[in-house]
Order: structure tokens, then sequence, then C-alpha cells
């Protein structure tokens, strides 16, 4: 049978009698691909892998699981994450099939025009003031914070919450009265899975009786579930997200996939790291207790291994380590690449060694349940990573030698908001997201920003506002002429530029360069017969095409509807 047909059928298989093969969970069904089991899509996002990180990988022979994966599968070589390129619109996109345009999610940290701030008097934990007035039915104005900021203690694993043991992590970590609140509904708390606008794949195939599952990194990322209306993201069955900017903690009987780390013993706190975050090796641990919840889901289990529960229909997670290892600096030995064309250093070359022995326990699972013939598996990424080639890393305000000033700082208090500036702190990475406060001259802003020195202190490379912004996104404003989420400015540093004075990175994301925004996508199967599409694709396309997989109509989500998104081409 021809690739093409072969795919076909196992989409006809997948639509066969949905609601027959819920109510029949794993009690056997006919299907040509499906052998008497399930029909399920693994969603894996390996955060910063590139599509350039894969082929090298492939090519050297240093990921086997993957390359095996490739050679029934459909590999994406030009696809485009969101943008900006980072974590929160990077996974709304391939649950949602839309853009921050749409779907309302421009960065963990970001402004609402509407909202007001969190009702907690001490604010959130990253510095955002709290305990303000929210004046009921108008439009108030604060920052966003959807990251651990707003957890119950971010400094645990659990996130806080009293009923999770040490492993474990999920959304009732959240702690409400660190939320924004939402003047239009009695400003009460707005939980993320609410405060995105549009539903998600999870909120389809839950709404269908299909069971669900997915982790991530923090109790937020939860807004996988789409809105709900209620303060439960009750669209995920089972969600586990122990938080990844924790203290790092020992793990007994946790040992990495392919570098065989000991998490008990073997932790990297001589070096004084704090956060998982801070070490190759710890950040690898962290992900392997993730990758223990996916094989758990594969067995027929809940995250923890306790427990029986259907093996998911939509299920996944994402990866750190390869993000870690290209942007940290541990004690002096770096991460990333040896050159422009992404030849890793050691300690990388280790994160995609770990990555890629992890996804092969999922895939021996689901060999060893007899799912692998009934499964689709998606591996792709939230965002890249940029520079790939560090000679470029140019950080502001600087490490030793270098110097500048972001355009934050150029602006200041008379243009941007205090939270912006003295609180939380500006939405600046490798990009710049600016909200001017109310009153503030949009033209005087951009002429500072355009002064010839400024350029080169903030390293700016495009500017966008005003028609060039709205190309991308709806008019910033106030409602119903703007939309209260759009930046007023987004600055688009020359590559290789990072706002940041850590001494523990080397590269970030968020911004729209090319080693931002190209990502790895891979749709494997058994059923596929290998090809490369060099055509232009975006992670969009990953949620209807996923829909269009599982046999519901991808037109079911807002996001594709009012965008248009098309599922990816050559698999249907």
């Amino acid at each position: 049978m021809h690739k093409t047909q072969k795919i076909a059928a196992f989409a006809l298989s997948l639509a066969f009698s949905v609601s027959h093969v819920i109510a029949q969970d794993n009690q056997g069904n006919d299907g040509p691909l499906n052998n008497g089991h399930e029909r399920h899509v693994l969603l894996i996002s390996i955060d910063g892998m590139h599509a350039l990180d894969y082929e090298n990988c492939v090519a050297s022979n240093t990921c086997p699981t993957l390359k095996a994966l490739g050679a029934t599968g459909v590999n994406y070589t030009r696809t485009s994450t969101s943008r900006p390129s980072d974590s929160f619109p990077g996974l709304m996109a391939l649950v949602t099939g839309g853009t921050p345009k749409t779907v309302g999610a421009y960065y963990d940290v970001a402004y609402d025009r509407v909202l007001a701030g969190p009702s907690n008097p001490l604010g959130t934990w990253n510095g955002l003031n709290g305990g303000g007035p929210c004046t009921v039915n108008t439009p108030n104005g604060t920052r966003t914070e959807y990251e651990e900021g707003v957890d119950l203690d971010p400094s645990k694993l659990s996130g806080g919450y009293s009923g999770y043991s040490g492993f474990d992590g999920g959304y009732l970590s959240i702690d409400p009265t660190r939320l924004p609140r939402d003047p239009y509904n009695k400003c009460l708390p707005l939980y993320p899975w609410n405060f995105i606008r549009t539903n998600t794949i999870y909120g389809v195939i839950h709404a269908h009786g299909g069971y669900t599952a997915w982790s991530d990194k923090h109790a937020v990322y939860a807004a996988v579930s789409g809105p709900t209306g209620t303060s439960t993201p009750s669209n995920v069955d089972d969600y586990y997200a122990p938080d990844v900017n924790s203290n790092v903690i020992p793990l007994p009987g946790i040992t990495t996939a392919g570098t065989a780390y000991n998490c008990n013993t073997g932790l990297d706190l001589s070096s004084g790291v704090g956060a998982w975050v801070d070490s190759f090796e710890d950040i690898q641990c962290y992900d392997q207790l993730k990758v223990n919840a996916v094989v758990n889901w594969i067995k027929g289990k809940k995250h923890l291994g306790t427990g029986t529960a259907p093996v998911p229909m939509i299920y996944g997670m994402n990866f750190q380590a390869v993000s870690v290892g290209q942007k940290l600096i541990e004690g002096g030995v770096k991460g990333g690449y040896k050159d422009a064309a992404g030849t890793p250093t050691t300690s990388m070359a280790g994160q995609i060694e770990f990555v890629d022995a992890a996804i092969g326990q999922m895939v021996t699972a689901l060999k060893d349940q007899n799912l692998l013939d009934s499964t689709a598996i998606i591996v792709t990424a939230k965002h890249g990573q940029s520079p790939i080639d560090t000679n470029r890393f140019n950080p502001i305000p600087g490490h030793a030698g270098t110097n500048g000033n972001p355009p934050s700082t150029l602006l200041g208090p008379t243009y941007l908001s205090d939270s912006q500036i003295n609180q939380i702190g500006p939405t600046e990475d490798d990009i710049s997201l600016l909200w001017l406060k109310p009153g503030a001259s949009l033209s005087a802003a951009i002429g500072i920003l355009e002064l010839p020195a400024n350029v080169q202190a903030a390293g700016i490379g495009q500017i966008f506002y005003g028609p060039s912004l709205e190309t991308m996104y709806n008019a910033p404003g106030l409602p119903p002429a703007g939309d209260p989420r759009t930046p007023d400015i987004i600055v688009q540093p020359n590559v290789g530029t990072v706002y940041t004075g850590s001494l523990k990175k080397q590269a970030e994301h968020g911004g729209f360069a090319q080693d931002d925004t190209n990502v790895m996508l891979l749709v494997s199967h058994p059923g596929i017969k290998a090809k490369t599409v060099t055509s232009f694709v975006e992670t969009t396309q990953v949620a209807p095409t996923i829909l269009r997989l599982l046999g519901f109509d991808p037109a079911a989500l807002d996001a594709v509807k009012i965008e248009g998104t098309p599922v990816l081409p050559d698999l249907f």
C-alpha cells in the first residue's frame, strides 16, 4: 500500500466509530491499523529542538530513536513556531491551531489593558504588585503572569499544594489570589485555561468522551484544557506538572534514560545550583519524572503509576533538557554549539542523547502494550533558541566587556507602566514586547528607539508598530476598537542579542529570528513511508492534524475556523 493510502487508512480507522472506540476502551476494536486497541496520538515537545538539531543527530547516528521514528515518518524541515516564540504561545499554537492574535497568549509575562492585578497584597512570587483595587465593569490594566510566580510555593517541586506528594504537581498548586482578576466577571481570578480565548484539542476530544493527559513545566500550563468557565481545567483528565523552577531535591529510584544519571545521590548540588534549570544533569532528572508519567499512561495507569486509567486518546509532555542545554553556562562549562552549523558541545550532545533515549522508553512501552500500530507520534518544539552560533551572542546590558541598554530602559517610566520597570520587569529575552502606559505618545517612544545611538545601544534590528505590527496582530488598545493584549511596540534585536545580564546563559528564545522559530516537526506512524517536506509549515497546523488523525473535524477548533489553519500536508 502506498504511504498516502496507508496514512489515510490510519486516519479512517481512527475515525471509525469513535464513540464505540471510547466505550470499548482496551477491549479490542476492528480497524486496519489499530490491531485491536484504541487509537491515540502522543505529542512530544522537545523545547528548543531545531530542525537542524534533528538533521545533525540523525546524520551522526546519535539519536537512534528519532532516526527510527523518521524512517516511518514525515519530516517537515521548514516549520515555524509561534511569534513570539515563547513557551506559552508556543504551547497554545500546538493545541489550539491559533496565533497570539486569536488565542490572546503573547508571553508567560505580558500585559492586559482590561484585567486587574492579583488580590493578594504580597502580589506574585516574582514581584508583581498585588492587593490593589479591581473596578467592576471597567478596564483596569495589569501585567499578566502565568508561570511559577502564581504557585502556592514555587520553591517546591509540587508547587506547594499540601495534597501532593514530593514528586507530584498539578493545577491545584495555583494560588488564585495571585492570578489577575477579571473586572467583567465580578473581579474573580482568571485561571490560565480561561485566559485563552479559544478552545483546544483537549476540549474537543474530551467533549466526545476521549480520555486526555498532559505533562508540563508549570501548573499554569493546564491551560491546554482550554476554557471551562470554572476553576478546574476539566478537559485534561490527568495533568502532571512538577515545577521546573523549584529547588532541586533528591529523587529516589529515578535514573535518567541513556545517560544513566542517578537522581537520588548524584544530584548536582555541589556546584551551588538551586533550580533544576541550573544544571545539565539535574534538568534530565526533572524531565525523567515526566517521561515516567508518559510511560505510566501508556501502561494504563495514572501519572505516578498508581491506579488504573484508560490509555489517553491524546497525551504527551514537553522536554526541558535540550533548551537548558542550549543556553546554560554551568561553572564555566558551556552548552550550546561549537559553530554555526549546529555542532553540539559535549554537554549539549548529552542532552539530546538523554531525550532520544527517553523517547525510546515511550516507544518500547508502546510496543510492549501492543499500541505502537494504533498510535501516531508527533515530535516538535514549542520554540527554538538563538543564537546557534554562540560567537554571535551579544548580551545586553551585558557580561564582562559588553554594555548597552535594552529598549525598556531607553523608554523608562515616562512611557512604560511601573510593572515593566520596578515590579516584575519587562518582557525581554531576545525580543522586547512593550506596552505603553495610558497617555504615552507612541510616536515619541518610537522616536527615542530610532535614535542611532539607541539603535546601537539596544542592538535593535527591527521595530514593529502601527501597520507593521497590525499585519500580524490585532490593533493594540481597548475594546471594541483595540485588543487589550497586543503590545504597542515589538523590538526584534539583531541576531544573537539577548537582553540579559545573567552569567549563566548564552542564548534565549522568544524572538522572530530563524534560530528561534525554525524547529523540528516529525509525524511518525508504522504505516507511513519516510518523506521529507521542505514547504513552509507552522506548528499551528499540528492541532487540526491531531483532530484529523483521531477522526474529529479540525473545524471544531475556534482558531482553525478564524485563521483558516490547514492540516499538515502529505499525510492524508
